[in-house]
């Protein structure tokens, strides 16, 4: 943060555990101004999601924030839901009462127009899911961009993916809106899985949280002790910050080492569908020799990150007045 004035954010989810994780750090930052959450299918179903998204504002007490329902289903491809990572209803399967409000009467496209263009100072967008809601919006509404800062997103992967070898699973639920995002003529930062693993609460931490007496944070405490099956097993219980991670990286940009490199979006059927193609090379190879160069976007790359940096950050944050 480098001025007084607190950042306009909006941000467009799939919450499920990670997703709820940024929303109670996000809400409670006194450098963020959350305008709005748009909402789109990803880690559930989008109902799902807006429930999710309305239910964990609530135990935050911003109650008061808009939420719009958007695409249900990504531009070409089916749902492709992560139940099996974020529980039968996205959070854990927690059991938590259902939210005592409902959606604004927009859907999510409307409202980013409406947010970003009211906002007197430029918004940055943080989208933490499929990009299927930021793809429409810029395709349908491409005077928006005026008044975007930046857009930073959790997705994708220079190394390895999560949804198959190479393809992280934002990213790979709906390629063709990742690859119309690198289209939108703003700064873009990539906080993809090479970071996400890596800011991790510690054990101690956690239970802290899930003794509380404050609902919202032993909601927290409850959302890191989540497991899926793929880490059931881990003897050392500590709770990823996920998604989280993308938040503290708009309010303290510093904790990440980025590099401004050449991202495509491989959209051609088969094993490398959905991979974020990071160029590295020091020079062009033969195919540019030989072919010609191609315009690519230039994309601030997260390469590392200060895990204890932002782990203290949002510990800070979520447990602060």
């Amino acid at each position: 943060m480098t001025t007084g004035q607190s950042i306009p954010v909006i941000i467009d989810c799939d919450t499920g555990v990670d997703d709820a994780l940024a929303l109670l750090f996000a809400v409670r930052h006194p450098g963020l101004d959350v305008r709005a959450v748009t909402c789109v299918a990803g880690n559930t179903d989008v109902d799902g999601v807006v429930r999710n998204t309305l239910t964990v504002l609530e135990h935050a007490g911003a109650g008061d924030i808009p939420v719009a329902r958007g695409a249900e289903r990504p531009l070409i491809e089916p749902v492709r839901t992560a139940d099996h990572v974020h529980g039968r209803d996205g959070l854990g399967d927690l059991g938590l009462p259902a939210p005592t409000r409902v959606p604004v009467d927009v859907d999510a496209v409307t409202l980013l127009r409406r947010e970003i263009l009211a906002s007197p100072r430029p918004v940055t967008l943080i989208p933490m899911a499929p990009l299927t809601n930021i793809a429409l919006l810029l395709r349908t509404h491409p005077e928006v961009v005026r008044n975007i800062e930046r857009i930073v997103f959790m997705g994708g992967a220079v190394a390895a993916g999560n949804a198959t070898p190479v393809a992280e699973f934002n990213v790979w639920h709906d390629p063709e809106a990742a690859a119309i995002l690198l289209t939108a003529g703003v700064p873009i930062t990539m906080y993809g899985l090479d970071v996400f693993t890596q800011v991790r609460v510690g054990a101690a931490d956690v239970q802290r949280l899930r003794a509380s007496a404050e609902p919202s944070l032993r909601l927290a405490g409850d959302l890191l002790a989540h497991r899926d099956p793929a880490t059931s097993g881990d003897p050392t219980p500590t709770g990823a910050l996920g998604d989280a991670g993308a938040v503290c990286a708009v309010v303290d940009p510093g904790g990440l080492t980025t590099e401004l490199l050449p991202v495509e979006v491989s959209l051609a059927s088969g094993p490398t569908r959905g991979q974020t193609v990071v160029d590295r090379r020091p020079h062009p190879g033969e195919s540019e020799i030989h072919e010609g160069e191609r315009e690519q976007t230039l994309v601030d790359v997260a390469l590392g990150v200060d895990a204890e940096r932002y782990v203290k950050l949002w510990l800070s944050t979520v447990e602060g007045p």
